[in-house]
């Protein structure tokens, strides 16, 4: 997952942090070059946040290294970093007018008033902000806060500008007019931006690379276009823009099932009848009048005008939910023909195949795993205290609304729709997850109730 470039700005390896028993990064390997500009990206508690706080030096990693510009900073306060931070609350001084917030950190550094004045009239131009040194910064828009505190991190010539979530208070048109405006100062400055965000569209706009991340762990790293175009899992796939996610079958080389039917595809090096994951991005189906050149058939049940296409949900014949986005409109209840090329399907290993945990045998009728003790009819063949390995079904796995109806409880933290089922990912006490293939609609953050049945429960020597 490394940049391959001598000309490495940062480099980040084997960084882990934990906050008391909880591990918020896991193993972090990561290297940004000069000038590059890099996005992490994911959901809220992903860790992002944690990651550029280790490498402004706000905290101190727990495991690993952190190198900038050849120098080991892993311990080096902030104030003694190339590094300068861009705050989603911005942290502007109110007592003090534009001018004297981007000159505070100047005249720390017991620069000349003359050299002063000039550098900080050279930023406010690049920030389109020249006529505002006098203004009190409580009388700026949001939008100009910002500016003000991007020209006081930039005034420092900081090898390296860390912009957390720095759109994130403003409404929509501002965001979108800061990032042309963000866009065009990195060019400008030829300094490395490493930018905070958890929205997908705005990595894709701004960056040369992406980092997706989930759960502390890094997913991906990518360009914006193989990020989109290839994404490495399930997850990357649903978390940048709209995706069509189904279960598949790679029968052969090049060939694929689905949603019932057999596709040409253009992928490779998968086993035959391997069990997969197949995307398809909305604007990939294409759908029209029923004609013999359909490959599948479906009913239009939805259709939303969206400004540029229509969204439109269709259900197949097989009775598959795709998501389909069109310049035309078909209107709900319409019969229409699919049909999808060969490189627009992208085949995915599945990442697992069912649960797998690791167990003990208390006796001839029970096992243990995930800290309790199951019924289990598998567990009669096996001696006391053998260690196991115990796997269940996704089907397997029953929710309850009720915590206490179940033998475990835990919480909903990833729901993926696969166009006929919801594939549900649940953390339970221990950080542990388990996954539940289910046709009920739950929410994320939803507490729930867990059992498992005793003969949905397999056994096998670890």
């Amino acid at each position: 997952m490394q940049h391959n470039n001598d000309n490495n700005i940062i480099t980040v390896e084997h960084l882990s942090h934990t906050f008391g028993d909880k591990t918020v990064l896991h193993d972090i390997n990561l290297s940004i070059g000069k000038g590059e500009f890099v996005t992490i990206l994911g959901p809220s508690g992903c860790g992002k946040t944690t990651l550029m706080r280790l490498i402004a030096g706000f905290l101190k990693a727990s495991d690993g290294k952190i190198t900038i510009i050849g120098q080991d900073m892993t311990i080096t306060p902030p104030h003694l970093r190339p590094v300068n931070t861009v705050f989603q609350k911005y942290a502007l001084f109110p007592h003090l007018n534009v001018f004297e917030n981007i000159a505070f950190g100047l005249k720390l550094k017991k620069i000349p008033v003359d050299e002063i004045k000039k550098k900080v009239k050279q930023v406010l131009k690049m920030v389109i902000m020249s006529d505002y040194e006098g203004r009190d910064v409580d009388s700026l828009s949001g939008g100009q806060q910002q500016r003000v505190a991007i020209a006081r991190a930039i005034v420092n010539q900081p090898e390296v500008l860390l912009l957390d979530e720095p759109l994130a208070a403003l409404d929509h048109k501002m965001r979108k007019d800061m990032q042309m405006e963000i866009k065009a100062m990195h060019k400008k400055l030829n300094i490395s931006f490493v930018y905070i965000t958890h929205d997908q569209e705005e990595a894709l706009t701004l960056s040369d690379r992406i980092v997706v991340m989930r759960e502390g762990i890094i997913q991906q790293i990518g360009t914006p276009t193989e990020i989109y175009n290839e994404p490495k899992n399930s997850f990357v796939a649903d978390f940048i823009g709209e995706s069509n996610i189904l279960d598949g079958i790679m029968i052969e080389d090049e060939l694929v099932e689905f949603a019932g039917q057999q596709f040409e595809c253009v992928d490779k090096g998968f086993g035959p009848n391997e069990p997969v994951e197949v995307v398809i991005r909305p604007e990939d189906i294409y759908i029209f009048e029923m004609s013999d050149a359909a490959q599948f058939s479906g009913q239009v049940t939805s259709s939303i005008f969206k400004g540029v296409h229509y969204e439109m949900m269709v259900t197949s014949s097989e009775g598959f939910e795709f998501i389909i986005q069109d310049y035309h409109c078909f209107e709900p209840g319409k019969t229409v023909g699919l049909r999808v090329k060969p490189f627009d399907i992208q085949v995915m290993k599945k990442e697992r195949h069912c649960n797998t945990f690791e167990g003990s045998i208390v006796d001839k009728l029970h096992v243990r795993f995930l800290g309790n003790t199951f019924k289990c009819d598998d567990a009669q063949n096996f001696t006391s205290d053998a260690k196991v390995k115990v796997l269940v079904d996704f089907r397997n796995v029953v929710l309850h609304d009720n915590e206490e109806d179940g033998m475990l409880s835990g919480v909903v933290s990833f729901i993926l729709y696969k166009g006929n089922h919801y594939h549900l990912t649940v953390l339970i006490e221990g950080n542990e997850h388990i996954y539940i293939d289910t046709n009920d609609i739950w929410d994320d953050d939803d507490t729930v109730g867990i059992s498992i049945s005793p003969k949905s429960i397999q056994i096998e020597n670890l």
